[in-house]
């Protein structure tokens, strides 16, 4: 049974950082592609970064996340990270992990971040 179990979210305030951690079991994260999601109250979710089985990183095209967010891979911890630096009120959703791989599709249950202004 794969299970993708997210942590480190909490409250900052604004211009603070945040690692997030999405810690897999059943499964490993050098398979596929690992990404990260985040969802606003009253908006759809939306991609922020992936890193794939071969180590290439892609990250959201919004001006809105540029150059803040870095994804990263443990092999050995069986993990993936979300380092989060100058974060912004807008920021503040629920980030969640997803890994796909051939033709399934898994989720983890969400980290809320909230960053205060």
């Amino acid at each position: 049974q794969v299970q993708l179990v997210e942590s480190g979210g909490g409250l900052v305030q604004a211009g603070g950082s945040l690692r997030l951690s999405c810690a897999a079991s059943g499964t490993s994260v050098s398979l596929g592609a690992m990404g990260w999601y985040r969802q606003a109250p009253g908006s759809r979710r939306e991609f922020v970064a992936r890193v794939t089985s071969s180590g290439s990183t892609t990250y959201s095209l919004s001006d809105s996340m540029k150059g803040r967010f870095t994804i990263s891979r443990d092999n050995a911890k069986n993990t993936v990270y979300l380092q989060m630096n100058s974060l912004k009120p807008d920021d503040t959703a629920v980030y969640y992990c997803n890994q796909k791989y051939l033709r399934d599709d898994y989720w983890g249950q969400g980290t809320q971040v909230t960053v205060s202004s």
